[in-house]
């Protein structure tokens, strides 16, 4: 009730929220004109305690294929089944969407060249984090002692491309994303010489920092995907193949960490019927390799240690959430009695999930459930073997963080009555020595208007 949701969830315990939300869509037959949209949602919680959260607030205009967009919005990047899936590698709509300004293609658009075969589309953004507390282990080299938490900033860019056209049955997609946490690395390192738009052009471009010291370091927490996919229409059903195959601190280079991603199949359902299923999904995560093994092939960088950072404490998070897949799990979701290591917001990252999801209808009652199970191996600085840099290894005392397993489940039923009044129950379950075992009962109450 938690994961996926962009921030929009309950408190803990009994509660109660309202959420309030007003939009303006592009018109259906302005296609190549200039339009805008916007939208604002909010949601208000009252339980155990009272908070309020602007889940969605954002404008942008558009002239032809291009997008400019500035606010906090709902984004999901990378190939991915988002009605269903188990959360995106990179950015999945987990957590709160981070405050940014955007220039996008975001629809394919097609190359008059080759006969329109081919198009792409893409994205370059820039955001603001915020105030981010700096891990106080020390990093070497060049790195300050004891650093006050700094203001960071967001950089994102994607690019993805089709070969195929709208009424071929097989269209092939593959790209790319990026992104960055970073910002005000002279209060972070010792003798820092870049300037603003310096700075910013190492972080856009990945290029290395080199200190007089002969320290040299990427600029902040770099990562992302390359995505690969196929779509096939059959005469009733339409197949989408996919797999994101995540790069964090230059395994994926060397094909190190290759094994590790996340590979989805879905299947759409183009009949509407008065009973039956819309869409299937299943979905295999695996982030147990990461280059990190004792028969991995060595980098320089050593194991990835997915989503965690040597210098940011909260790692690829925002507003206390994971911003990639949630079966990766920060510090405070997961049992309190599983080992950690210092200086690691996520305490299990090395993950073998299997998920399946369901979407359907009997009569009018629409079904929505996704189903999960995980083997959890937390992290390579809490097992047997240790976390690796090059071919040097540090290994912790016992306890390890021993295999846990841990189920999940959600079941949603929804119906639409008359004056667009829509009423829905949800139950969800947690079982397992990952996550303290739960069960949430949700009824939504949903009332919409057109104007």
């Amino acid at each position: 009730m938690r994961a996926n949701r962009f921030g929009n969830a309950p408190v803990e315990g009994t509660s109660a929220g309202v959420i309030g939300s007003i939009s303006k869509s592009y018109g259906a037959n302005r296609p190549g004109r200039f339009d805008w949209r916007a939208g604002v949602i909010y949601r208000l919680n009252a339980g155990r305690k009272t908070e309020g959260t602007l889940i969605e607030g954002f404008a942008a205009v558009k002239a032809g294929i291009f997008e400019l967009k500035a606010g906090r919005s709902r984004d999901i990047t990378g190939l991915v089944d988002s009605t269903l899936s188990s959360g995106a590698m990179a950015v999945s709509g987990n957590a709160l969407g981070i405050p940014k300004i955007e220039l996008s293609v975001p629809e394919y658009w097609r190359l008059p060249a080759l006969g329109g075969v081919l198009s792409f589309k893409g994205s370059f953004s820039y955001g603001w984090f915020g105030t981010t507390p700096i891990s106080p282990v020390s990093g070497g080299g060049a790195r300050k002692d004891d650093i006050p938490p700094v203001t960071s900033f967001y950089h994102q860019k994607s690019l993805y491309g089709r070969f195929g056209k709208p009424g071929w049955r097989l269209n092939i997609f593959a790209g790319f994303n990026h992104q960055t946490m970073y910002g005000n690395e002279d209060d972070i390192y010792e003798g820092f010489n870049l300037g603003k738009l310096e700075s910013f052009f190492h972080v856009v471009t990945g290029k290395t920092w080199r200190a007089n010291s002969g320290f040299a370091t990427k600029l902040g927490n770099q990562l992302g995907t390359i995505d690969f996919g196929a779509t096939y229409d059959f005469r009733t059903t339409q197949l989408f193949v996919y797999r994101q195959q995540i790069y964090d601190v230059g395994a994926l280079s060397k094909l190190a960490n290759v094994r590790d991603g996340l590979t989805g199949i879905s299947l759409k359902n183009k009949q509407k019927r008065n009973a039956g299923w819309s869409r299937i999904l299943v979905e295999f995560l695996y982030t147990k390799n990461q280059a990190g093994e004792l028969w991995s092939k060595v980098t320089k960088s050593g194991d990835e240690n997915y989503y965690n950072n040597y210098m940011y404490a909260g790692g690829w998070s925002y507003r206390g959430r994971g911003i990639g897949n949630p079966f990766l799990t920060p510090r405070h979701e997961a049992r309190a009695d599983l080992r950690h290591k210092d200086g690691e917001y996520f305490v299990n990252n090395r993950v073998i999930a299997f998920h399946a999801g369901l979407g359907g209808n009997i009569g009018s009652v629409n079904i929505t459930t996704r189903l999960s199970y995980s083997r959890n191996y937390g992290t390579y600085g809490t097992s047997p073997i240790g976390t690796s840099l090059g071919r040097r290894r540090e290994v912790l005392p016992p306890p390890y963080f021993r295999q846990v397993n841990q189920f999940s489940g959600y079941l949603e039923g929804s119906k639409m009555f008359k004056n667009n009044w829509e009423v829905g129950v949800a139950a969800a379950l947690d079982s397992g020595r990952l996550l303290y075992n739960s069960f949430g009962l949700m009824l939504n109450v949903r009332k919409s208007l057109q104007f």
